[in-house]
């Protein structure tokens, strides 16, 4: 509308956070919208918004080097604060980019170099990180999910796990459950979360990341690519390739989308090649 000028302001900003915990978002989702919702505020500087800023914002953010999946995540979460506060004109779209058929070795954690880590964590005496690695990849549970991990659930060998809005069971291994029951006991929990601190809290991500990170070196593996969610993307490697069910696999990690599932199981450059070559169409 004319003469109608948008700023945002901290009151605004509170407010959306508020409207996204009552949408029922989970955490980390809050946390992601709220920070990049700030972000673009600082950008904004307390001055009226135009939709040439937002443009602007967009090529910042690409002349700054992210990636184009990180720039429309981050557009993403301001045009829904947009939408939040009817701000519908300055909404701006996404880059489009072309599916991805494979992914850079240099990111994919191979099943050898998570073996590595294990056993490096093992060497070191990391044992709850160590079984951290071990329960993300055999599950394929996310970071933020661990807290699911209970005494109650590994006795069943199997847990309910509650994300973005959606319950799904997730079963546990028969040598994960026995690892897990012999932990807790060596711990002295007996009922709730099994990863917590001594102070009885959730073992957050950050320390969970750098805990990783720190096994690189000895381990002998790129730190790139050597993070939470990678472990996430090498179980669900490893289910596709047995049972080559997208659809199940989909429901086992969560997605609401198959689309989504399709990132988690692209191969590297190298197996395309090795592929290619076994189809021997030269003479």
């Amino acid at each position: 509308m004319k003469g109608k000028e948008y700023v945002l302001t901290t009151s605004l900003l509170e407010r959306f956070r508020k409207h996204l915990a009552l949408e029922e978002k989970s955490r980390a989702t809050i946390e992601k919208y709220s920070r990049d919702a700030r972000a673009f505020a600082l950008y904004a500087g307390g001055k009226a918004i135009t939709k040439e800023c937002v443009i602007a914002y967009k090529s910042k953010l690409e002349d700054n080097g992210y990636m184009v999946r990180s720039i429309n995540s981050i557009l993403a979460s301001v045009n829904s604060l947009f939408t939040f506060l009817g701000w519908f004109d300055l909404k701006v779209k996404a880059i489009k980019m072309q599916r991805q058929i494979y992914c850079p070795e240099e990111k994919e954690l191979t099943k050898e170099e998570y073996l590595r880590l294990v056993r490096t964590a093992e060497r070191r005496h990391c044992e709850r990180l160590g079984l951290i690695i071990q329960t993300i990849c055999a599950t394929g549970i996310r970071v933020s999910e661990l807290e699911s991990v209970t005494v109650e659930g590994v006795r069943r060998s199997e847990m309910t796990v509650c994300c973005k809005g959606k319950t799904r069971v997730v079963f546990i291994v028969r040598d994960l459950q026995k690892k897990l029951l012999r932990y807790a006991a060596e711990q002295g929990i007996v009922s709730g979360s099994i990863f917590v601190t001594r102070e009885g809290r959730t073992v957050s991500r950050t320390n969970i990341w750098r805990g990783m990170k720190a096994l690189c070196e000895e381990a002998d593996i790129n730190p790139a690519k050597v993070y939470p969610h990678n472990l996430r993307h090498l179980f669900a490697r490893e289910f596709y390739g047995i049972e080559k069910d997208i659809a199940k696999l989909a429901d086992i990690l969560g997605h609401s989308s198959i689309n989504t599932t399709r990132i988690y199981i692209i191969s590297t450059g190298a197996e395309h090649r090795r592929c290619m070559e076994k189809m021997s169409l030269i003479p």
